[in-house]
C-alpha cells in the first residue's frame, strides 16, 4: 500500500483539531452581514489555504465591500475567541500516541501563521509534546502555501527525512495535492460534506481517523 515510511506529518486544522467548523460558523456571520451565504463551495475552495487566500477568496466570490483586511479583522475578531475552545476529532490523539510509542518520529505542517496555531493549541500541550517539530504558515522559508509543496518539503527537509518516506495526513484538496507534489504518501480524512472522488489521487481516503490501521506503516 504504502512505500517504507518513516516520518508522518499531519495538517492541523480540520484534521487533528475541529477549527473549521468555527472559521466555518464566523465566515457565515460575517458574509451574511451583506446579505450573502456561505456555501459549501465556498468552503471546499478554501479548505486548507492561509487566511489571506481564504478571505481572497470570499471577497471575490461573493463580491464583498471589503478589502482583504477589512475582512480579516472582522473575522479575527469573532475567531481569536474560540481558538481555545477547539477540540481534537476522534482517535488523533490514539494515534499519535501509538506512533510515538513506537519511535515513529511526527511533524505537523499548517498553514495556521504561529500566533494562530499557540490560540488554538493552547489547551493541547498534553499531546504536542510528541512532535518533533512544527512547519507554520508565515514561517519565512516557506515561498508558496498549498497546494504548492513547500511546506511539506521544509517540513521533511528538517525532519532528515526522505520526501518519498514521508505519509501524511490531510483533510483538504489544497494538503492533499501539495503532499502528492512533495512526493508523499498521503492519507485524506475530509470533511463529511465534500465529495470523496475529488480525493481519488490519495492513497487512502478515510471517514475518520479511527478507521487508519498504524500497522500498515509500523510493519513495513
Amino acid at each position: 500500500m504504502f512505500q517504507a515510511i518513516t516520518h508522518v506529518i499531519y495538517d492541523m486544522d480540520g484534521l487533528l483539531l475541529d477549527t473549521e467548523s468555527l472559521n466555518e460558523q464566523v465566515n457565515g456571520e460575517i458574509v451574511q452581514r451583506y446579505g450573502k451565504t456561505f456555501t459549501t463551495e465556498i468552503k471546499i475552495a478554501i479548505a486548507g489555504t492561509t487566511a489571506i487566500n481564504s478571505a481572497k477568496t470570499i471577497i471575490e466570490t461573493l463580491k464583498l465591500p471589503l478589502t482583504v483586511d477589512e475582512y480579516l479583522q472582522a473575522r479575527n475578531k469573532l475567531l481569536y475567541p474560540l481558538y481555545s475552545h477547539a477540540k481534537t476529532f476522534p482517535g488523533t490523539v490514539e494515534l499519535i500516541q501509538h506512533l510515538a510509542n513506537h519511535n515513529i518520529p511526527q511533524a505537523i505542517a499548517t498553514s495556521s501563521s504561529r500566533q494562530n496555531f499557540e490560540m488554538k493549541t493552547v489547551n493541547h500541550q498534553d499531546w504536542l509534546k510528541h512532535f518533533e517539530l512544527f512547519t507554520l504558515g508565515d514561517d519565512p522559508e516557506i515561498r508558496q502555501g498549498k497546494p504548492a509543496p513547500d511546506i511539506f518539503l521544509l517540513t521533511a527537509k528538517r525532519l532528515n527525512a526522505k520526501p518519498q518516506n514521508c505519509l501524511v495526513f490531510e483533510d483538504s484538496l489544497s494538503g492533499m495535492k501539495a503532499a502528492i507534489a512533495a512526493g508523499m504518501s498521503v492519507v485524506v480524512v475530509p470533511d463529511p460534506v465534500f465529495d470523496k472522488q475529488i480525493f481519488s489521487a490519495a492513497d487512502i481516503v478515510l471517514n475518520s481517523i479511527t478507521e487508519f490501521e498504524p500497522n500498515t506503516i509500523i510493519d513495513l
